[in-house]
């Protein structure tokens, strides 16, 4: 076992000893020695590295000459291996690691493995004795031809530079790679012109200059072929094994041909003898296959072919279900089991076009089946028309995604209610004889000619025809909803059995056998693959394979659509197609495969689209009932120009109002809609007539209180009634009583409630008037907040037209009295408590009829009793100034002197009796009492104001019993008028209190 010489420690001392070796030298020098002769170069002692033999990973180190300066990891003078392992420390310092790890980091004796055995120099005799005789074969080789790693290498490397220096004699040009002597610049440059005679002729120096290039030549050509033979003996012992190889290898090529042609002969013999057969038998299989899939490609076309007759005949019956189904099943034909016919290639384009003309088919008779569904005579019930023939066109519809239908039954159903409106007036105006078509051309016109019982009994009609016409409409609505639902409801289910169905089959897959599952990703089992490669012509294996995959992804879908038509599934369209058309699509789609048909799930709209349309059905309904009122308004609006409506007396105002109620409450109650328009055009009108009611109300009190001569009136038997029956809770007017019926004679006083008020002819009109105003509010509820304002007005203005005639003394310019008497005011006081009374029951009356929130507005009420009581008051006050100035100017004259009683307390006297008189008739007993102790003060006032001037004292003198007489004459005359018997008059307080 002998090593190179790179790899002998001894060897690398010697040659780092050495520096004129040159195994220092330049870069230059170096990069021109081989890599066989390059000197190792010395590593630093510090940390030793045992050559290994590699020239280049010796180069790899630091370089002492360049490097002696550039601090390398070579220079670490303390590193864990030195530490560790450098032998020349005699031994480890303890505290190297026990300072920083503790006392029990230390140097401990390694105990041998139990598993290792312990192996001597014995265990190596067997192999030594077996390789000893190769071993002296090798020495004594090795001595009689020493190999070249025996040579020394200073001589090998003296052959190596001596080599060099010689290939260095060649020129650079000839070891070029684009060296071409095509190239007339290499051209001269090998061989320049000037050693040649320009002239052409020789000379003896010419000739030693050709001589001598050719020599130079001789000698580059011999350098090169000594260093290419050196070359080649170096590596003559690869050359050789090479050409061994090469020999050994032809042989081996020789023998795998020969094997080759014994396999392909055994071959060709074993196709001969046992494949030709069965293969021709599986090919005969395979055209057989293949006619029956032409046999039937060809009935399919057949059927296939048939298809747009049957279109037209189902086209001809209004079967555009069917129609379309059929289309859309022999599109998904040509698709998938036709694509490529040549003969049908311009027939999906010509279906498309048939489903478009049928889809405006549809519409147009959709839009003709509205027209005569919404303009069929009234007279006949209202059933929808044609049912199965609307839902046939609804589902149809539906399934081309024409959702835009409603807005034509919209649009017809707007001309059909303005027919209505057109029809009804046409036929009044025929039977009515006053008015003439000819010359009254427009329908508003015409409505305006007529009489409001005519007028009335039109608007009557036009709200029964309204009626029936949405009630039509919504059976009409309420079918298409069905169907609607129905294509919702089955959407979902179908999807529901899906899924369920799907679930079934995965686990049905989970319990199969593992080797069904790992037999490929194609989906095919075992022997399928190999059947389809054997019997396929074409030129691709994949081709094959793919082909036996689809074959049996169509058996796969086939067998899950029975499933699915055996879990009793249906589609949509089992519920709403005729039976007809399923008749007539029979036989064509018999012959049409059915599992490849699209599913009616996925030609049906969304779920958010059905139920859009779901709510745009209800929708429409309220645009019925929206332009059923819009037309109504038209018919009242066209009476109402002129004012008619306006000038319509309450009773007649409130048929309207009644009608109008009764119509949009019939329409609430179909429509569930609280439609606005019509109540928004009555509640118009109704202020109309509220504004014309109270003015003519209001100027009639007027009238009446300007030609009241405020006397008492004689009180009829019916106002009697009317006041009895308002005691009786009814707030209304009572029905008029035939003439002649009526034997109670008129009465003197109103009786209300057991007390007597004398009242004038206006206060009468006035009670029947708010009576009026109470009935017009229960007839028509919505003007109550109206009502209350226009009745607190004429109130207030009966209040101040009274006082302005009476107090204000207007009645003598207005009326021609001569003066307002004591019995005038008095009437007048009575007239305004009377409606004093009535107030607190109107109140109540419009209470009832307001909502919580409007309850606001009878502080109009508080407002106006307090000025009627301060109107009273005033009264009161009136007929005791009177008084008072009688008794002022009258005792300003009085004198105590005889005779008694004197004339002074005489006139008084007489002029308290008038006043008794004069308002004991008038006025309850209370209100006279009380009267009478007013003037009653008053007059001891004046009385004490003039015995005070005149110096009389009650000192019992004869001045003080001439006072005495005459005040127990007035006493006696007062306390001798009715009702003022016990009239507690103290007259003692005419004296002054004596100090």
């Amino acid at each position: 076992m002998t090593s190179g010489p790179g790899s002998s420690p001894m060897a690398q001392s010697s040659m780092a000893g050495s520096g004129a070796d040159g195994f220092f030298r330049k870069p230059k020098d170096l990069a021109g020695s081989s890599r066989y002769y390059r000197p190792p170069r010395s590593l630093p002692d510090v940390c030793p590295k045992e050559p290994t033999g590699d020239a280049r990973g010796l180069c790899e180190g630091p370089s002492v000459v360049l490097d002696q300066h550039q601090w390398t990891v070579y220079n670490s003078k303390v590193n864990l291996p030195a530490a560790l392992n450098d032998p020349r420390l005699s031994k480890r310092e303890s505290d190297f690691f026990t300072k920083t790890w503790g006392l029990d980091f230390t140097e401990t004796e390694v105990m041998p493995s139990f598993y290792l055995p312990n192996i001597t120099a014995e265990h190596f005799s067997a192999y030594l004795q077996d390789t000893a005789q190769r071993e002296k074969i090798h020495e004594r080789c090795k001595n009689i031809c020493p190999s070249k790693d025996d040579l020394s290498l200073s001589s090998m490397t003296n052959n190596h530079d001596k080599a060099k220096e010689e290939l260095e004699q060649v020129p650079k040009i000839f070891m070029r790679p684009d060296f071409v002597l095509n190239d007339p610049a290499t051209f001269n440059a090998v061989l320049p012109w000037s050693h040649f005679s320009v002239a052409g002729g020789k000379n003896s120096r010419d000739g030693a200059s050709s001589r001598l290039l050719q020599e130079k030549l001789s000698h580059y050509l011999d350098i090169v072929e000594v260093s290419i033979a050196r070359q080649i003996s170096l590596r003559s012992e690869a050359f050789f094994h090479a050409m061994s190889s090469q020999h050994e290898l032809q042989d081996r090529l020789r023998e795998t041909e020969v094997a080759v042609a014994t396999l392909r002969a055994r071959t060709a013999a074993m196709q001969r003898v046992m494949c030709r057969g069965p293969l021709l038998a599986l090919r005969d299989a395979v055209t057989r296959s293949n006619c029956a899939k032409l046999h039937g490609k060809l009935k399919l076309m057949a059927a296939v072919q048939q298809t747009q007759p049957t279109v037209q005949l189902l086209l001809s019956t209004s079967e555009f279900v069917g129609a379309l189904e059929l289309i859309a099943t022999t599109k998904e034909v040509l698709q998938q089991e036709l694509q490529g016919i040549h003969s049908f290639r311009h027939l999906g384009s010509q279906l498309c076009e048939m489903e478009k003309l049928i889809d405006k088919m549809m519409v147009a008779d959709f839009t003709t089946y509205s027209r005569s569904d919404l303009n069929r005579s009234f007279e006949d019930d209202s059933q929808v028309l044609e049912k199965d023939r609307l839902q046939s066109l609804v589902f149809g519809l539906l399934r081309q995604r024409k959702l835009d239908f409603l807005d034509i039954y919209s649009e017809e159903m707007m001309q059909s209610a303005k027919g209505i409106v057109r029809q009804c007036v046409l036929r009044s105006v025929s039977q009515i004889e006053e008015i003439d078509t000819d010359a009254v051309v427009k329908l508003q016109d015409q409505m305006r000619l007529m009489s409001f019982a005519q007028w009335f009994e039109l608007l009557q009609n036009v709200f029964e025809h309204f009626v029936l016409f949405l009630t039509r409409i919504k059976a009409t609505l309420n079918v298409i909803r069905n169907v609607v639902l129905e294509v919702l409801d089955s959407c979902q289910r179908n999807r529901l059995v899906d899924a369920s169905s799907a679930a079934a089959h995965g686990n049905c897959g989970e319990n199969e056998d593992e080797d069904e599952e790992d037999s490929g990703s194609s989906g095919l089992r075992p022997g399928e693959a190999e059947l389809a490669y054997l019997t396929h012509e074409g030129l691709f294996i994949s081709d094959a394979l793919n082909e036996a995959e689809r074959r049996s992804s169509t058996a796969a879908q086939a067998k899950a659509q029975t499933r699915a038509e055996t879990s009793g599934s249906d589609s949509a369209s089992g519920t709403t197609e005729s039976s007809s058309s399923r008749e007539q699509t029979s036989n064509t789609t018999s012959s049409l495969p059915t599992g490849g048909t699209i599913s009616i799930e996925d030609l049906m709209p969304s779920d958010l689209e059905l139920g859009r349309v779901a709510n745009n059905i209800q929708e429409l309904l309220y645009t019925a009932s929206d332009i059923s009122h819009d037309r109504c308004v038209k018919v009242l609006l066209a009476k109402a120009k002129d004012g008619s409506l306006e000038r319509l007396s309450s009773a007649e105002f409130v048929c309207v109002s009644r009608a109008v109620e009764g119509f949009v409450k019939d329409t609430e109650a179909l429509c569930s809609r609280r439609s606005v328009s019509l109540r928004g055009a009555l509640q118009s009108q109704a202020n109309r007539f509220v504004h014309r009611f109270h003015e003519e109300r209001k100027t009639k009190l007027s009238l009446l209180l300007d030609t009241e001569r405020w006397k008492q009136a004689e009180v009829p038997a019916e106002f009697q009634h009317l006041v009895d029956s308002i005691a009786d809770g009814h707030i209304t007017l009572p029905e008029r009583k035939p003439a002649g019926t009526e034997d109670k004679k008129p009465s003197d006083f109103l009786l209300v409630d057991g007390q007597k008020y004398a009242v004038v002819g206006t206060v009468l009109l006035l009670i029947r008037i708010f009576l009026e105003y109470c009935q017009c509010v229960n007839d028509i509820p919505s003007i109550t907040t109206d009502m209350l304002t226009r009745l607190s007005d004429l109130l207030k203005h009966f209040n101040s037209r009274s006082c302005q005639l009476v107090l204000g003394a207007g009645a003598l310019q207005v009326v021609g009295l001569k003066t307002i008497t004591t019995k005038n005011l008095a009437l007048v006081s009575r007239c305004l408590q009377l409606v004093v009374h009535y107030i607190p029951i109107i109140r109540a009356h419009f209470e009832t009829k307001l909502q919580p929130k409007q309850y606001s507005v009878l502080r109009h009420f508080d407002h106006i009793t307090k000025d009627y009581n301060d109107h009273i008051a005033e009264i009161s006050a009136k007929l005791v100034a009177i008084m008072d100035g009688l008794f002022e100017k009258v005792l300003s004259k009085y004198e105590v002197k005889a005779p008694m009683p004197s004339l002074c307390f005489r006139n008084v006297c007489k002029q308290m009796a008038k006043m008794h008189e004069a308002i004991y008739e008038l006025l309850p007993e209370e209100q006279t009492q009380m009267l009478f102790l007013r003037i009653n003060a008053s007059f001891k006032m004046h009385l004490k104001r003039q015995l005070s001037r005149l110096g009389v004292i009650n000192d019992g003198g004869p001045q003080h019993g001439l006072v005495v007489v005459d005040v127990a004459f007035y006493t006696e005359n007062v306390q001798a008028l009715r009702s003022l018997e016990r009239l507690d008059l103290n007259m003692p307080e005419i004296w002054e209190q004596k100090r």
